[in-house]
């Protein structure tokens, strides 16, 4: 009977992660991950073909736990409050794993077929409520207005280059308000005028 494994990919993927948050994408090996999990280099190439293929693995963990944050951020049936406790819940996130983000928007990598499903899939808890706010014919467009200012906003705060003083909090609130506002108020000018 063959020895049970001492690790899983689950485990190397959490050692990773940590292991990206303390000291960034290129601040680790694939033997300071072995060692956070109790085994030698050679074991994980058992799992992962390289360094890339495991990077790529922390990446869609961290998009599924960034959808799971999203899905868990439906407060109510009104879109406008779904929508913005969703930004909210996105830059808790960002700020949560700052060198994680960063690597889930790396352009180093391009994602394979399984990679864009997994991002998909992490939007999709705030599809309803955009398509709720602005219609079908729009939350396509209403997403490629919101999410610039999202990641741009997020990445600037956790690449700590807001430097003018002032509440950041106050700031990204009334950036989300401004901006699902008018998504709003253009749909209703366009309902009006058909």
């Amino acid at each position: 009977m063959p020895a049970p494994p001492k690790t899983s990919d689950a485990r190397i993927v959490a050692a990773a992660r940590g292991l990206l948050e303390r000291n960034g994408r290129d601040g680790f090996s694939l033997n300071d991950v072995a060692a956070a999990v109790g085994v030698r280099a050679p074991s994980l190439y058992r799992r992962f073909d390289d360094r890339a293929a495991l990077l790529e693995a922390v990446e869609l963990s961290l998009w599924r736990d960034l959808g799971r944050s999203l899905a868990e951020a439906i407060v109510s049936h009104q879109p406008l409050e779904t929508l913005q406790s969703q930004a909210r819940a996105y830059r808790a996130f960002a700020r949560a794993h700052p060198n994680g983000y960063s690597l889930m928007f790396d352009v180093q990598s391009r994602p394979t077929e399984e990679g864009v499903s997994v991002r998909t899939d992490a939007l999709a808890p705030a599809l309803p409520a955009l398509t709720a706010l602005v219609g079908p014919e729009y939350s396509l467009l209403a997403a490629r207005v919101l999410t610039p200012f999202l990641h741009g906003f997020v990445s600037m705060e956790i690449g700590d280059a807001f430097r003018l003083g002032g509440g950041l909090d106050a700031a990204f609130e009334h950036g989300i308000a401004t901006i699902l506002h008018g998504l709003a108020r253009d749909r209703r000018r366009a309902r009006r005028s058909r």
